[in-house]
């Protein structure tokens, strides 16, 4: 997380990685962006174990939203952070993938 904020990634709301295990006790990494502009959060993980490939999964929200133009403009910078952040992440798998050529089917 650090090297992309490095990379001068600037975003309002709240960023954590959490551990999550799959059914054979292995990490399989998850990380969730709480947003500031909107009672949601994002959660961003790779779509399977030992797998490359991420996907973002935005939470359901009880209410409809209403917003302010400069709301909802600051709403969709966070959208673009957060598929910036899974890209990111997505890249950097692909590179350990590469790399490690421990890639198991």
């Amino acid at each position: 997380m650090q090297e992309f904020r490095d990379q001068g990634h600037l975003f309002a709301g709240q960023l954590k990685v959490v551990d999550q295990e799959d059914a054979d006790s292995q990490d399989t990494g998850l990380v969730v962006m709480n947003l500031m502009n909107a009672k949601a959060s994002i959660y961003m993980q790779p779509t399977g174990y030992d797998e490359p490939l991420w996907e973002a999964t935005l939470t359901a929200r009880p209410d409809d939203l209403t917003l302010s133009p400069h709301d909802m403009a600051s709403l969709a910078a966070e959208l673009v952070v957060a598929g910036n952040l899974c890209a990111f992440l997505q890249w950097k798998s692909l590179e350990w993938d590469r790399e490690s050529g421990m890639h198991r089917s």
